[in-house]
């Protein structure tokens, strides 16, 4: 998994440390953001599901959705994010337990 800092606005706030990366397992793009005032989860935290999010720029149209913006990202971080996908798309496919896991996960959400 991979996990770059970058500055996230929104809602009259930032978050300059909040986090962008991409998850082979869950193969989707993550964002998270503003610590939460009570849990240690973030407030905001997308591509928490299987294939949620595929491209940099369906994650960004989530994030405006929410009311956030983190565009646009530095170009050697959207570089690495590119990259990231792509090499773990060389991966071999996952079988067994782990991937019927992954597969109910995928049919709930």
């Amino acid at each position: 998994m991979s996990r770059y800092t970058i500055t996230v606005t929104g809602q009259g706030r930032q978050d300059p440390d909040a986090i962008i990366g991409y998850d082979p397992p869950l193969q989707t793009y993550f964002l998270q953001a503003f610590p939460h005032e009570v849990t240690d989860e973030p407030a905001l935290w997308l591509g928490t599901h299987h294939q949620a999010f595929e491209a940099l720029d369906d994650l960004h149209h989530a994030a405006a959705a929410h009311g956030y913006d983190f565009m646009p990202l530095p170009h050697d971080i959207a570089a690495k994010l590119i990259e990231d996908q792509a090499a773990a798309g060389d991966r071999l496919p996952r079988d067994g337990v782990l991937q019927e896991l992954l597969n109910r996960l995928r049919d709930l959400g």
